[in-house]
């Protein structure tokens, strides 16, 4: 179920009212809860329920062993259990297909002819997400930073509240259970911050991305025959089309959320008014690279074993980061740019002393991940490199517009939308308190104007970027 169809626009009320109607007993609102997750995750494919049942099960357990467990070698027992049984599902589901065609090739470039190997899986969508859910949790209770939760309800709504259940934000145990297993309440700031939030991501998406998409889809289809300047434009609106389809994810799922009386953790922070690379990551996709610090980064050693072992550490979590995107070497190659980067920038800040770049560091930055998205944006390896060594053949003559109606519209959602977060961004009010400013009023005009322009721009319902990942 899409956030942005008309069977989420009736499944959510229909969700607010019954939940609410067990306002006195909060763990029946976690039965109504769970039940509605699963409907709305099966409304996509019923068949991988029992993956997300699997892992919940897995990992109730596993958290139960770990805390009952006496000596530190049972306790990396359970956890290597997950993490081997959890990483195995994603490995088999996500990255066997990748890694078949990847030995093909390389054994053909010996001589050595294979038959075909690969298997007809279908991509369980969010399995990325849930799976990095249920093993921060299984190592957090390993690391004695959380207690494990004997209520198996509350895990099991833990692990597919569907609000984050298939782009995430990957929510921590630390933050999600405690609110599980209390008593919620709807108060109106809630309401209206979870309301406004609401419409922002769809606004976002529907009406900023999905049209963006538009044009981007049509030079990228056909880059051979555009000039560095057409494909520049498109990979500029590439960037921003990405940023507002995800970022309006998150923003539904969030004001979602606080309609349920939850509080996620905020998700994106304007990453684009960066002035590092660094920076850019403590903005982008927060849950994910605060998830790749905490669990694999530090895992690694972190920044305690030297300069030459950070930048590796620096680089394989970005490679893996990379990979944990899709099974292809275009998102290897994404996460090696940004982990070599970021490798350079803290050589920067730590050798040379030097603290922060200044106004020019906001181009560097943007630069960087402008070429990144090329990779991440490209079908294959071969019209990724086309595309670059055409933006960089500095063949900028006339722009080769193509659809003018779709350039046009892109562009003046685009200056919308930009305009918009650099409003909000100067407020320094978060946007996920945004809502508290305006009154009942003030915020049925907004939501109305919202949607005389969703209804205005809307072009076609369309998935959202992440859920392929």
């Amino acid at each position: 179920m899409l956030f942005n169809s008309i069977e989420y626009l009736i499944f959510l009320p229909i969700v607010f009212i019954a939940y609410w109607l067990f306002k006195n007993n909060y763990k029946n609102q976690n039965i109504l809860l769970l039940i509605s997750s699963y409907v709305f995750y099966g409304w996509w494919d019923y068949r991988f329920l029992s993956l997300i049942i699997f892992s919940s099960f897995l990992d109730y357990f596993v958290g139960l062993k770990i805390e009952e467990a006496k000596g530190q070698k049972k306790r990396k027992h359970w956890l290597l259990i997950s993490l081997f049984s959890n990483l195995g599902l994603l490995g088999v589901f996500k990255y066997y297909n990748f890694f078949a065609d990847t030995f093909a090739s390389t054994m053909s470039t010996i001589g050595w002819e294979v038959n075909d190997l690969t298997l007809n899986i279908i991509l369980p969508v969010g399995i990325s997400f849930y799976t990095f859910q249920t093993l921060s949790y299984s190592i957090d209770v390993y690391r004695n930073h959380i207690k494990a939760t004997k209520d198996i309800v509350s895990f099991f709504t833990f692990v597919s509240l569907f609000p984050q259940l298939v782009a995430g934000p990957i929510e921590r145990a630390s933050n999600l259970i405690p609110q599980i297993e209390n008593k919620r309440n709807l108060n109106i700031n809630l309401l209206k911050t979870g309301v406004f939030q609401i419409f922002i991501g769809l606004f976002r998406k529907v009406a900023i991305a999905d049209n963006l998409g538009v044009y981007v889809d049509s030079v990228y289809a056909n880059y051979e025959i555009h000039n560095s300047s057409t494909l520049l434009v498109a990979t500029v609106f590439y960037a921003f089309q990405i940023y507002f389809d995800f970022s309006g994810y998150s923003d539904i799922a969030i004001g979602s959320a606080k309609l349920f009386g939850f509080n996620f953790n905020r998700n994106f922070n304007f990453p684009y008014f960066s002035r590092t690379l660094t920076e850019f990551w403590r903005r982008w996709h927060m849950s994910l690279s605060f998830w790749l610090r905490d669990y694999l980064y530090i895992s690694l050693g972190g920044n305690r074993k030297g300069i030459i072992l950070t930048y590796r550490n620096l680089l394989l979590t970005m490679l893996i980061g990379g990979l944990w995107h899709g099974s292809s070497w275009n998102f290897v190659i994404w996460g090696g740019i940004h982990g070599l980067f970021l490798s350079i920038e803290k050589y920067m800040f730590s050798a040379l002393k030097i603290k922060t770049f200044n106004a020019f560091g906001y181009i560097y930055t943007f630069t960087v991940v402008l070429i990144s998205w090329v990779f991440f944006r490209a079908p294959d390896f071969q019209s990724a490199s086309i595309i670059l060594v055409e933006l960089f053949s500095f063949n900028y003559g006339s722009l080769f517009i193509g659809d003018v109606n779709a350039f046009i519209n892109a562009l003046l959602l685009l200056s919308i939308g930009v305009l918009i977060d650099l409003k909000i961004f100067r407020s320094d009010v978060p946007l996920e308190d945004y809502g508290v400013r305006f009154n009942s009023i003030k915020l049925s005009i907004i939501v109305s104007v919202i949607i005389l322009m969703l209804c205005l721009f809307y072009s076609t319902t369309e998935n959202f970027i992440y859920f392929q990942f």
